[in-house]
């Protein structure tokens, strides 16, 4: 069956460009022009990962992104933002809303489905069907849910990615290249600075549970994992 992917662009001609390219890369593309229509898309089937852009008509991109993130339907369901705004801050802003990676426009066909794959491999989690507990935090590898104590735990697809590897590797420091290699893959180009972002999403999911203190900071090298705190 093919993945869905939503596209989510007050353009016209940016929502065929991008849908035709989807449909040469095996895709199903699913248009919509602002967040009603998006809405509307989700409601008759959550896509596969959404390509959102950041400005639309009423409701922003961020907002959406945000809004997405807090709802237990799409919350897993992988972003990529499309915009215009290339600027680092623009860049950390998106990533903080809950989108999962950002490609600038103008971008070309090729680069946008080598992200749309790289994006899903990262959240589809293949790799990751194996369990591990450490601490008050045990994660379900064949169902793909993370559990504190007796309670569901709502998490990204980044950060769980991000969590599985942390409590696969306890007690260790990791710099932030490492992570990256790790965790996002090597052949994929995501700034360092990204990390510190997923970080901290990471610590907000945890904090409800008590477990935000099992991420730890080390100075000057990097992030440890550990249920010692």
């Amino acid at each position: 069956m093919q993945k869905q992917i939503l596209i989510v662009d007050d353009e016209p001609a940016i929502r065929d460009m991008v849908a035709f390219a989807l449909r040469k890369g095996d895709f199903a593309p699913v248009l919509a022009g602002d967040a009603r229509q998006a809405q509307e898309a989700i409601a008759d089937r959550v896509p596969d990962l959404i390509l959102l852009d950041w400005m639309l008509p009423g409701t922003s991109g961020l907002e959406l992104a945000r809004r997405w993130r807090r709802d237990g339907l799409t919350r897993e369901v992988p972003i990529i933002m499309l915009t215009a705004r290339g600027e680092e801050d623009d860049r950390v802003g998106g990533l903080e809303a809950g989108v999962d990676d950002y490609v600038v426009k103008p971008f070309s066909a090729r680069e946008l489905l080598a992200r749309i794959r790289a994006v899903m491999r990262r959240a589809c989690g293949d790799d990751l069907d194996g369990s591990v507990t450490v601490g008050v935090l045990r994660i379900d590898g064949a169902a793909h849910r993370l559990y504190a104590g007796d309670r569901t735990v709502p998490i990204g697809p980044t950060e769980y990615r991000l969590l599985h590897f942390f409590m696969t590797h306890p007690d260790r420091v990791y710099s932030r290249a490492q992570l990256l290699d790790h965790v996002w893959g090597g052949n994929v180009y995501v700034e360092e600075r990204t990390v510190d972002v997923h970080i901290r999403r990471l610590r907000r999911t945890l904090e409800p549970y008590g477990a935000d203190a099992m991420v730890q900071t080390v100075r000057g090298a990097g992030y440890r994992f550990s249920a010692l705190v």
